[in-house]
């Protein structure tokens, strides 16, 4: 059985990939590494959330944590304050997750690494795609490349949300793109 180290930002987003992966045969690892979420408040409640779901959904799969890097996140991003949603910065921001994620993997003797992030019609899969293959190769490993908002995918994982009553955030994740959210709700 193959085992992959799976990055998640959320349960709403990894609900349907972890169906698949656990379907497809892969002994699964959750990655929680998220800096770009924020308040703390925030990123306290997505983990929770998460921890709940698979303690009642999937017992069999284990979580590991990544360290709250907050400030490395605004290092990275510096001078992409401006940039829209879905520019440059998430860019930045999908390299430093995916990369944490395959060093993780690397560490845990996985072979594999992959990302909910897909799974939005939000984020950019073909970037997410281009940055996962040059990481795997820089690391030695196989990143499971997968859009997942294919085949229903997105659609599916708002059902399973739905069904089990999940906390739901109504921004990505970083202040950036929650204020921008702010603005729309006044």
């Amino acid at each position: 059985m193959p085992k992959i180290l799976f990055h998640t930002c959320c349960s709403p987003c990894a609900c349907y990939p972890i169906e698949e992966l656990e379907r497809l045969g892969f002994a699964v690892t959750v990655f929680y590494y998220n800096p770009n979420v924020q308040p703390r408040e925030e990123y306290d409640a997505r983990l929770a959330e998460l921890k709940k779901y698979l303690a009642t959904t999937h017992q069999g799969v284990k979580i590991v944590q990544g360290e709250y890097e907050v400030e490395k996140w605004f290092d990275q991003i510096k001078g992409l304050e401006n940039e829209p949603e879905r520019g440059r910065r998430c860019d930045v921001c999908y390299e430093l997750r995916l990369r944490k994620t395959a060093q993780k993997a690397k560490e845990l003797g996985c072979e594999y690494f992959g990302s909910s992030l897909s799974v939005s019609p939000h984020k950019k899969a073909d970037k997410i795609s281009e940055l996962g293959n040059k990481i795997a190769a820089k690391y030695g490993l196989k990143f499971l490349d997968r859009d997942w908002k294919k085949t229903g995918g997105f659609q599916a994982a708002c059902q399973i949300a739905k069904k089990h009553n999940f906390y739901r955030q109504n921004y990505c994740g970083c202040v950036f793109s929650k204020s921008k959210q702010d603005k729309r709700i006044k």
